[in-house]
């Protein structure tokens, strides 16, 4: 608990102190990069200090142009490890309650972050559909297709929302595997372990060659390239016993 207190009390005043000034800069320029870099950073420090060790690998796969990042989620400790190792700036579709945090919800507005209320299902695809359109002006985007942590680390079924927006957009899909941060740090647990967490990036998927009715077919892909991405106590229980075959996994991922 006293990594955790640790983190709450200095990012809250690292927050206080820069993000106020910050916001001000972004609401006269238009420029999110300052803001939105400052609280990367600035949390990736904090990360660091209570002895998480993030390790990347595959950024060389990462396509040059706009793309729809897409990631598993098991724990609160992963989603700063992934957006740290992503190294652009992208926007994230977030549950709508985070927006409500005095100066964070500003910051995500401003870095356009786009909140989504997943009770209502109308409210939940007028959020993809706007931010489908950013995806189209040149925003790349992470999303996690499970809609949720993890309740044991393991992948579950994925929700079609992610490639959707790949498939009208017309951009490729990063899979993004993440292993180690339910370690770290459990669903609904306020603990915090030291330890290391693998970000790693996969081959890209061109989600342009998929049309909407084959968005099926594109998710289960997804799902197989990221399930065979991670380690077997993380795999989806249908695969966990299964060794992967580099051969199949070839295939799977050669575009």
């Amino acid at each position: 608990m006293l990594r955790t207190l640790f983190i709450a009390v200095f990012l809250s005043l690292y927050i206080l102190i820069v993000g106020p000034p910050l916001l001000v800069y972004t609401v006269i320029t238009k420029d999110p990069d300052p803001i939105y870099w400052a609280g990367v950073k600035g949390v990736m420090f904090f990360v660091r200090a209570v002895g998480v060790k993030v390790r990347v690998r595959g950024t060389e796969r990462i396509p040059p142009g706009v793309c729809l990042f897409a990631a598993n989620h098991t724990s609160s400790a992963d989603a700063p490890a992934v957006v740290g190792a992503i190294p652009r700036r992208i926007a994230v579709l977030l549950k709508q309650s985070l927006f409500k945090w005095p100066i964070v919800g500003q910051a995500f507005r401003s870095a356009h972050f786009i909140p989504v209320n997943r009770s209502a299902h109308e409210s939940a695809v007028a959020s993809v559909e706007k931010a489908t359109e950013a995806l189209r002006a040149g925003q790349s985007f992470l999303i996690y297709p499970e809609g949720t942590r993890s309740p044991d680390g393991r992948l579950q079924r994925f929700k079609k929302g992610a490639v959707v927006m790949a498939i009208k957009a017309g951009v490729p899909i990063v899979p993004i595997a993440c292993s180690g941060a339910q370690k770290i740090m459990g669903k609904r647990s306020m603990v915090i372990r030291p330890g290391e967490i693998l970000v790693e990036f996969l081959e890209p998927i061109d989600a342009s060659k998929y049309s909407l009715e084959e968005r099926e077919t594109l998710n289960e892909r997804i799902r197989a390239v990221l399930a065979a991405g991670l380690p077997p106590e993380q795999r989806p229980i249908e695969t966990a016993d299964a060794a992967p075959d580099s051969s199949a996994s070839d295939e799977q991922t050669a575009d």
